[in-house]
Protein backbone atom coordinates (compact mmCIF):
# COMPACT_ATOMS: atom_id res chain seq x y z
CA UNK A 1 0.00 0.00 0.00
CA UNK A 2 1.21 3.25 -1.38
CA UNK A 3 1.62 6.04 1.95
CA UNK A 4 0.73 9.65 1.25
CA UNK A 5 2.79 12.43 2.98
CA UNK A 6 0.19 15.23 3.99
CA UNK A 7 0.90 18.49 4.75
CA UNK A 8 -1.90 19.94 7.27
CA UNK A 9 -1.71 23.70 7.12
CA UNK A 10 -3.43 25.62 10.45
CA UNK A 11 -3.25 25.87 14.00
CA UNK A 12 -6.31 25.71 15.88
CA UNK A 13 -8.65 22.94 17.45
CA UNK A 14 -10.17 22.36 14.38
CA UNK A 15 -6.82 21.74 12.69
CA UNK A 16 -5.54 19.45 15.42
CA UNK A 17 -8.83 17.22 15.17
CA UNK A 18 -8.19 16.96 11.09
CA UNK A 19 -4.35 15.56 11.89
CA UNK A 20 -5.85 13.01 14.36
CA UNK A 21 -8.29 11.70 11.86
CA UNK A 22 -6.00 11.72 9.65
CA UNK A 23 -3.47 9.86 11.16
CA UNK A 24 -5.69 6.57 11.39
CA UNK A 25 -5.99 6.25 7.59
CA UNK A 26 -3.45 3.13 7.23
CA UNK A 27 -2.50 5.50 4.16
CA UNK A 28 -1.29 8.01 5.99
CA UNK A 29 2.33 8.69 5.79
CA UNK A 30 5.04 11.33 7.50
CA UNK A 31 2.41 14.21 8.76
CA UNK A 32 3.69 17.66 8.50
CA UNK A 33 2.08 21.09 9.73
CA UNK A 34 2.06 24.75 9.74
CA UNK A 35 2.14 25.69 11.46
CA UNK A 36 0.61 23.99 14.09
CA UNK A 37 0.16 23.84 17.77
CA UNK A 38 1.53 22.15 20.96
CA UNK A 39 -0.85 19.45 20.48
CA UNK A 40 0.14 19.29 16.91
CA UNK A 41 3.63 18.93 16.81
CA UNK A 42 3.37 16.16 19.48
CA UNK A 43 2.19 14.07 16.43
CA UNK A 44 3.91 15.59 13.67
CA UNK A 45 6.55 17.94 12.02
CA UNK A 46 6.62 21.35 11.50
CA UNK A 47 6.63 22.65 8.08
CA UNK A 48 9.07 26.10 7.90
CA UNK A 49 6.36 27.84 5.18
CA UNK A 50 3.73 30.74 5.83
CA UNK A 51 0.56 28.95 5.14
CA UNK A 52 -0.85 32.55 3.72
CA UNK A 53 1.47 32.04 1.10
CA UNK A 54 0.32 29.94 -2.31
CA UNK A 55 3.71 29.80 -3.40
CA UNK A 56 5.89 29.09 -0.66
CA UNK A 57 3.21 26.23 0.03
CA UNK A 58 2.79 24.81 -3.32
CA UNK A 59 7.01 25.12 -3.72
CA UNK A 60 7.47 23.03 -0.63
CA UNK A 61 4.80 20.42 -0.78
CA UNK A 62 6.66 19.35 -4.27
CA UNK A 63 10.13 19.27 -3.08
CA UNK A 64 9.41 17.43 -0.11
CA UNK A 65 7.17 14.81 -1.77
CA UNK A 66 3.70 15.61 -0.17
CA UNK A 67 0.60 13.65 -2.17
CA UNK A 68 -1.82 15.39 -0.04
CA UNK A 69 -2.37 19.23 1.12
CA UNK A 70 -4.81 19.50 3.60
CA UNK A 71 -6.28 23.74 4.27
CA UNK A 72 -7.90 24.11 7.43
CA UNK A 73 -8.23 27.78 7.90
CA UNK A 74 -10.23 30.29 5.59
CA UNK A 75 -7.41 32.71 5.21
CA UNK A 76 -5.10 30.64 2.78
CA UNK A 77 -8.20 29.69 1.30
CA UNK A 78 -8.60 33.18 -0.24
CA UNK A 79 -5.35 33.89 -0.66
CA UNK A 80 -5.41 30.96 -3.61
CA UNK A 81 -3.54 28.53 -2.18
CA UNK A 82 -5.37 25.15 -3.08
CA UNK A 83 -5.22 26.63 -6.52
CA UNK A 84 -1.26 27.09 -6.53
CA UNK A 85 -1.04 23.02 -4.49
CA UNK A 86 -3.29 21.98 -7.71
CA UNK A 87 -0.97 23.86 -10.30
CA UNK A 88 1.93 22.19 -9.11
CA UNK A 89 -0.21 18.31 -9.69
CA UNK A 90 -0.41 17.85 -5.97
CA UNK A 91 -3.73 16.92 -4.60
CA UNK A 92 -5.34 18.79 -2.34
CA UNK A 93 -8.16 19.52 0.21
CA UNK A 94 -10.25 22.63 0.10
CA UNK A 95 -12.03 25.16 -2.56
CA UNK A 96 -9.85 27.60 -5.21
CA UNK A 97 -10.02 31.14 -4.43
CA UNK A 98 -13.32 31.71 -6.92
CA UNK A 99 -15.13 29.67 -4.87
CA UNK A 100 -13.52 30.18 -1.48
CA UNK A 101 -15.41 33.76 -1.54
CA UNK A 102 -18.63 32.31 -0.18
CA UNK A 103 -16.64 32.84 2.92
CA UNK A 104 -14.20 35.61 1.73
CA UNK A 105 -17.29 37.81 0.49
CA UNK A 106 -20.32 37.90 2.44
CA UNK A 107 -21.77 40.24 -0.55
CA UNK A 108 -20.75 37.77 -3.02
CA UNK A 109 -22.17 34.55 -0.94
CA UNK A 110 -25.34 36.39 -1.18
CA UNK A 111 -25.85 37.14 -4.64
CA UNK A 112 -24.55 33.27 -5.32
CA UNK A 113 -27.73 32.45 -2.65
CA UNK A 114 -30.41 35.19 -4.27
CA UNK A 115 -29.24 33.07 -8.20
CA UNK A 116 -29.83 29.65 -6.32
CA UNK A 117 -32.95 30.80 -5.31
CA UNK A 118 -31.83 30.26 -1.39
CA UNK A 119 -33.73 31.47 1.70
CA UNK A 120 -31.25 33.86 3.89
CA UNK A 121 -32.07 37.20 5.47
CA UNK A 122 -32.82 40.21 3.55
CA UNK A 123 -29.60 42.60 3.06
CA UNK A 124 -28.34 45.52 1.73
CA UNK A 125 -23.94 46.24 1.56
CA UNK A 126 -22.42 49.47 1.76
CA UNK A 127 -19.39 51.74 1.40
CA UNK A 128 -20.12 54.29 1.95
CA UNK A 129 -20.86 55.15 6.09
CA UNK A 130 -23.33 57.69 6.33
CA UNK A 131 -25.89 55.90 3.69
CA UNK A 132 -25.37 52.64 5.75
CA UNK A 133 -26.17 54.98 9.42
CA UNK A 134 -29.13 56.44 7.49
CA UNK A 135 -30.50 53.05 6.66
CA UNK A 136 -29.64 51.34 10.07
CA UNK A 137 -31.67 54.62 11.55
CA UNK A 138 -34.37 53.64 8.70
CA UNK A 139 -34.79 50.17 10.13
CA UNK A 140 -35.30 51.43 13.69
CA UNK A 141 -35.06 48.22 15.26
CA UNK A 142 -32.92 44.66 15.80
CA UNK A 143 -30.66 44.06 12.45
CA UNK A 144 -27.64 42.23 12.20
CA UNK A 145 -24.25 43.99 10.72
CA UNK A 146 -21.36 42.33 8.97
CA UNK A 147 -17.80 43.25 7.97
CA UNK A 148 -18.32 41.49 4.65
CA UNK A 149 -14.50 39.68 4.71
CA UNK A 150 -12.79 37.86 6.96
CA UNK A 151 -12.55 38.72 10.58
CA UNK A 152 -11.81 35.41 12.22
CA UNK A 153 -15.55 34.58 13.20
CA UNK A 154 -15.69 38.28 15.44
CA UNK A 155 -17.09 40.67 12.52
CA UNK A 156 -21.10 39.90 13.20
CA UNK A 157 -22.62 42.24 15.41
CA UNK A 158 -26.52 41.37 16.35
CA UNK A 159 -27.96 44.35 17.47
CA UNK A 160 -31.21 44.57 19.55
CA UNK A 161 -31.21 48.60 19.06
CA UNK A 162 -30.73 50.99 16.93
CA UNK A 163 -27.62 52.51 18.42
CA UNK A 164 -25.92 49.30 18.96
CA UNK A 165 -26.21 49.01 15.18
CA UNK A 166 -24.66 52.36 14.59
CA UNK A 167 -21.98 50.91 16.87
CA UNK A 168 -21.28 48.50 14.78
CA UNK A 169 -21.12 49.81 11.65
CA UNK A 170 -18.62 52.32 13.44
CA UNK A 171 -17.00 49.32 14.61
CA UNK A 172 -16.39 48.56 10.71
CA UNK A 173 -16.06 51.69 9.01
CA UNK A 174 -13.25 52.77 12.20
CA UNK A 175 -11.01 49.61 11.33
CA UNK A 176 -11.60 47.27 14.03
CA UNK A 177 -11.95 44.43 11.82
CA UNK A 178 -8.85 45.89 9.42
CA UNK A 179 -9.95 45.73 5.91
CA UNK A 180 -12.50 43.18 6.21
CA UNK A 181 -14.90 46.29 6.96
CA UNK A 182 -14.45 48.30 4.31
CA UNK A 183 -17.56 46.65 3.05
CA UNK A 184 -20.48 46.11 5.31
CA UNK A 185 -23.87 44.26 5.18
CA UNK A 186 -26.55 45.40 7.16
CA UNK A 187 -29.20 42.25 7.27
CA UNK A 188 -32.64 41.72 8.82
CA UNK A 189 -32.31 39.81 11.85
CA UNK A 190 -33.83 36.10 11.71
CA UNK A 191 -35.01 34.45 14.84
CA UNK A 192 -34.97 30.69 16.04
CA UNK A 193 -32.55 28.43 17.23
CA UNK A 194 -29.18 28.10 14.81
CA UNK A 195 -27.84 25.03 13.59
CA UNK A 196 -24.67 24.19 11.51
CA UNK A 197 -24.09 21.76 8.83
CA UNK A 198 -20.82 20.45 7.51
CA UNK A 199 -20.96 19.31 4.08
CA UNK A 200 -18.12 17.58 2.07
CA UNK A 201 -18.32 17.90 -1.63
CA UNK A 202 -16.34 17.12 -5.09
CA UNK A 203 -18.12 20.14 -6.88
CA UNK A 204 -20.97 17.39 -7.90
CA UNK A 205 -22.02 15.20 -4.79
CA UNK A 206 -22.65 16.76 -1.86
CA UNK A 207 -22.81 14.27 1.25
CA UNK A 208 -23.76 16.40 4.59
CA UNK A 209 -22.21 15.64 7.72
CA UNK A 210 -23.21 15.20 11.09
CA UNK A 211 -25.61 18.21 12.86
CA UNK A 212 -23.97 20.18 15.36
CA UNK A 213 -24.87 23.28 17.86
CA UNK A 214 -22.22 26.02 18.79
CA UNK A 215 -22.10 28.51 21.00
CA UNK A 216 -21.05 31.40 20.06
CA UNK A 217 -21.54 34.16 22.82
CA UNK A 218 -18.96 34.82 25.66
CA UNK A 219 -21.21 33.78 28.72
CA UNK A 220 -23.53 31.46 30.32
CA UNK A 221 -26.89 32.03 28.72
CA UNK A 222 -25.66 32.83 25.29
CA UNK A 223 -24.45 36.36 27.16
CA UNK A 224 -21.63 38.52 26.31
CA UNK A 225 -19.95 38.91 22.83
CA UNK A 226 -19.45 36.96 19.99
CA UNK A 227 -16.52 34.99 19.72
CA UNK A 228 -15.43 31.64 17.48
CA UNK A 229 -17.53 29.37 19.15
CA UNK A 230 -17.17 28.20 23.12
CA UNK A 231 -18.73 24.75 22.57
CA UNK A 232 -20.31 22.41 20.26
CA UNK A 233 -22.65 19.02 20.55
CA UNK A 234 -23.53 16.98 17.89
CA UNK A 235 -26.13 15.18 17.01
CA UNK A 236 -28.27 18.26 17.06
CA UNK A 237 -31.79 16.44 18.49
CA UNK A 238 -34.86 15.24 16.33
CA UNK A 239 -37.03 17.92 18.68
CA UNK A 240 -34.40 20.77 17.92
CA UNK A 241 -33.28 19.75 13.97
CA UNK A 242 -36.36 17.24 12.58
CA UNK A 243 -35.52 15.42 9.25
CA UNK A 244 -37.65 17.54 7.00
CA UNK A 245 -35.37 20.40 8.23
CA UNK A 246 -31.96 18.08 7.57
CA UNK A 247 -33.49 17.63 4.28
CA UNK A 248 -34.17 20.87 3.86
CA UNK A 249 -30.48 22.21 4.51
CA UNK A 250 -28.93 19.38 1.88
CA UNK A 251 -30.88 20.60 -0.49
CA UNK A 252 -29.71 24.05 -0.11
CA UNK A 253 -26.27 23.50 -0.11
CA UNK A 254 -26.48 20.96 -3.38
CA UNK A 255 -28.46 24.02 -4.87
CA UNK A 256 -25.44 26.32 -3.89
CA UNK A 257 -22.93 24.25 -5.23
CA UNK A 258 -24.70 23.19 -8.60
CA UNK A 259 -25.31 27.34 -9.00
CA UNK A 260 -21.40 27.59 -8.55
CA UNK A 261 -20.64 24.65 -11.09
CA UNK A 262 -23.25 27.10 -13.43
CA UNK A 263 -21.53 29.87 -12.90
CA UNK A 264 -17.80 27.74 -13.77
CA UNK A 265 -16.64 28.02 -9.79
CA UNK A 266 -16.06 24.00 -9.05
CA UNK A 267 -16.42 23.86 -5.23
CA UNK A 268 -14.33 21.22 -3.89
CA UNK A 269 -13.90 20.40 -0.23
CA UNK A 270 -15.71 21.26 3.10
CA UNK A 271 -19.13 23.61 3.09
CA UNK A 272 -20.26 24.93 6.04
CA UNK A 273 -23.39 26.38 6.15
CA UNK A 274 -25.08 27.89 8.99
CA UNK A 275 -28.97 27.91 9.13
CA UNK A 276 -31.75 29.80 11.20
CA UNK A 277 -34.46 27.18 11.92
CA UNK A 278 -36.97 29.96 11.52
CA UNK A 279 -40.96 29.42 11.64
CA UNK A 280 -40.39 29.60 8.05
CA UNK A 281 -38.20 26.64 7.80
CA UNK A 282 -33.86 26.57 7.31
CA UNK A 283 -32.69 29.98 6.58
CA UNK A 284 -29.30 30.75 5.58
CA UNK A 285 -27.04 32.75 8.33
CA UNK A 286 -23.73 32.58 6.29
CA UNK A 287 -21.62 30.09 4.37
CA UNK A 288 -17.72 29.25 5.62
CA UNK A 289 -15.39 27.41 2.87
CA UNK A 290 -14.40 25.34 5.22
CA UNK A 291 -14.64 22.95 8.27
CA UNK A 292 -16.26 24.62 11.54
CA UNK A 293 -14.09 25.79 14.61
CA UNK A 294 -15.02 23.83 17.01
CA UNK A 295 -17.67 21.93 15.25
CA UNK A 296 -15.20 19.31 14.15
CA UNK A 297 -14.21 18.68 17.71
CA UNK A 298 -17.51 16.87 17.51
CA UNK A 299 -18.36 16.06 14.10
CA UNK A 300 -14.71 14.02 13.29
CA UNK A 301 -15.30 11.81 16.65
CA UNK A 302 -17.95 10.37 15.66
CA UNK A 303 -17.37 9.75 11.88
CA UNK A 304 -16.31 6.62 10.48
CA UNK A 305 -14.50 6.84 7.55
CA UNK A 306 -10.83 6.82 6.29
CA UNK A 307 -10.59 11.10 6.16
CA UNK A 308 -7.79 10.64 3.63
CA UNK A 309 -9.24 8.47 1.01
CA UNK A 310 -12.34 10.96 1.67
CA UNK A 311 -9.91 14.22 1.20
CA UNK A 312 -8.55 12.59 -2.29
CA UNK A 313 -11.69 11.65 -3.35
CA UNK A 314 -13.05 14.87 -2.93
CA UNK A 315 -10.46 16.57 -5.04
CA UNK A 316 -10.18 13.65 -7.64
CA UNK A 317 -14.18 14.10 -8.11
CA UNK A 318 -14.94 10.92 -7.19
CA UNK A 319 -16.58 11.53 -3.91
CA UNK A 320 -19.38 8.94 -2.98
CA UNK A 321 -22.03 9.18 0.45
CA UNK A 322 -20.87 5.26 1.18
CA UNK A 323 -17.42 6.72 2.32
CA UNK A 324 -18.85 8.42 5.19
CA UNK A 325 -20.80 6.54 8.19
CA UNK A 326 -21.88 7.76 12.07
CA UNK A 327 -22.14 6.26 14.99
CA UNK A 328 -25.09 6.75 17.39
CA UNK A 329 -22.44 7.79 20.42
CA UNK A 330 -22.76 12.00 21.15
CA UNK A 331 -20.11 14.22 21.56
CA UNK A 332 -19.51 17.57 23.47
CA UNK A 333 -16.97 19.79 23.30
CA UNK A 334 -16.04 22.74 25.93
CA UNK A 335 -13.77 25.11 24.89
CA UNK A 336 -11.08 26.50 27.82
CA UNK A 337 -10.25 30.15 27.23
CA UNK A 338 -7.91 32.42 28.02
CA UNK A 339 -9.13 35.05 30.60
CA UNK A 340 -10.48 38.23 28.74
CA UNK A 341 -11.17 36.29 25.49
CA UNK A 342 -12.64 37.40 22.85
CA UNK A 343 -10.78 40.95 23.96
CA UNK A 344 -7.54 41.78 25.20
CA UNK A 345 -5.72 37.86 26.82
CA UNK A 346 -2.84 37.20 28.02
CA UNK A 347 -0.33 33.90 26.93
CA UNK A 348 2.59 32.16 28.07
CA UNK A 349 0.35 30.54 30.75
CA UNK A 350 1.70 27.17 31.75
CA UNK A 351 -1.73 23.82 31.28
CA UNK A 352 -1.35 21.11 33.76
CA UNK A 353 -3.76 18.32 34.16
CA UNK A 354 -4.08 17.61 30.28
CA UNK A 355 -2.49 13.65 30.61
CA UNK A 356 -4.67 13.10 33.45
CA UNK A 357 -7.88 14.64 31.37
CA UNK A 358 -7.10 12.76 28.08
CA UNK A 359 -6.97 9.37 30.06
CA UNK A 360 -10.57 9.62 31.18
CA UNK A 361 -12.97 7.30 29.07
CA UNK A 362 -14.36 8.57 25.59
CA UNK A 363 -12.46 12.18 26.58
CA UNK A 364 -10.07 13.75 23.82
CA UNK A 365 -7.82 16.89 24.41
CA UNK A 366 -7.80 19.06 21.03
CA UNK A 367 -4.93 21.89 21.02
CA UNK A 368 -6.50 25.41 19.82
CA UNK A 369 -3.99 28.09 20.88
CA UNK A 370 -1.13 26.01 22.74
CA UNK A 371 2.93 25.87 22.31
CA UNK A 372 5.29 24.43 23.99
CA UNK A 373 8.33 25.90 26.03
CA UNK A 374 11.97 24.86 25.91
CA UNK A 375 11.31 22.01 28.77
CA UNK A 376 8.51 20.61 26.92
CA UNK A 377 5.84 22.24 29.30
CA UNK A 378 2.61 23.25 26.94
CA UNK A 379 1.80 26.83 27.26
CA UNK A 380 -1.43 28.99 26.56
CA UNK A 381 -0.58 30.57 23.41
CA UNK A 382 -4.12 31.99 22.22
CA UNK A 383 -7.64 33.43 23.17
CA UNK A 384 -9.38 29.57 22.63
CA UNK A 385 -6.86 27.44 24.59
CA UNK A 386 -8.21 23.71 24.04
CA UNK A 387 -11.12 22.03 23.08
CA UNK A 388 -12.65 18.98 25.83
CA UNK A 389 -14.32 16.31 23.74
CA UNK A 390 -16.33 13.85 25.22
CA UNK A 391 -18.25 10.54 23.41
CA UNK A 392 -20.07 9.03 25.11
CA UNK A 393 -23.49 6.80 24.65
CA UNK A 394 -25.76 9.17 25.67
CA UNK A 395 -25.86 12.75 25.86
CA UNK A 396 -26.13 13.77 29.43
CA UNK A 397 -23.21 11.39 29.95
CA UNK A 398 -21.09 12.51 27.11
CA UNK A 399 -21.91 16.87 28.88
CA UNK A 400 -20.98 15.59 32.37
CA UNK A 401 -17.88 13.53 31.34
CA UNK A 402 -16.92 16.67 29.22
CA UNK A 403 -17.32 18.85 32.32
CA UNK A 404 -15.35 16.07 34.77
CA UNK A 405 -12.40 16.51 33.00
CA UNK A 406 -12.49 20.28 32.11
CA UNK A 407 -12.16 20.34 35.57
CA UNK A 408 -8.83 18.51 35.51
CA UNK A 409 -7.34 20.69 33.35
CA UNK A 410 -5.80 24.10 35.19
CA UNK A 411 -4.56 27.06 34.05
CA UNK A 412 -3.99 30.94 35.27
CA UNK A 413 -7.32 32.61 34.21
CA UNK A 414 -8.74 29.46 32.89
CA UNK A 415 -12.64 30.91 31.70
CA UNK A 416 -15.14 28.34 29.97
CA UNK A 417 -19.29 28.29 29.60
CA UNK A 418 -20.93 25.77 32.31
CA UNK A 419 -24.35 25.64 29.81
CA UNK A 420 -22.88 23.93 27.05
CA UNK A 421 -25.27 21.38 25.00
CA UNK A 422 -28.29 22.84 28.49
CA UNK A 423 -30.41 23.66 25.78
CA UNK A 424 -30.40 20.72 24.26
CA UNK A 425 -31.17 18.81 27.21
Amino acid sequence: MDKINILLLGAGGREHALLLKLAESPRAGKLYVAPGNGGMLQLAQQAPVNQDSPTEVATWAAQNNIGLVVVGPEAPLVEGVADAVREAGIPCFGPNASAARMEGSKEFAKQVMARANVPTAAYKSFTDRKACEDYVRELAGPCVIKADGLAAGKGVIVAQTTEEALSGVAQCFEGAFGDAGNTVVVEEMLEGPECSLLALTDGKTVVPLATSQDHKRAYDGDKGPNTGGMGVYSPVPEHLVGAEDLACMTNIMERVVAQLAADGIVYSGCLYGGFMLTKDGPKVLEFNARFGDPETQVVLPRMHADLLEVFMACDAGTLDSTMVQWDDDYAVSVVLASAGYPGKYESGKRITGLEEAAAQDGITVYHAGTKLDDEGNTLTAGGRVLDVTAVAPTFSEARRNAYAACDLIDFEGKQFRTDIGARAL
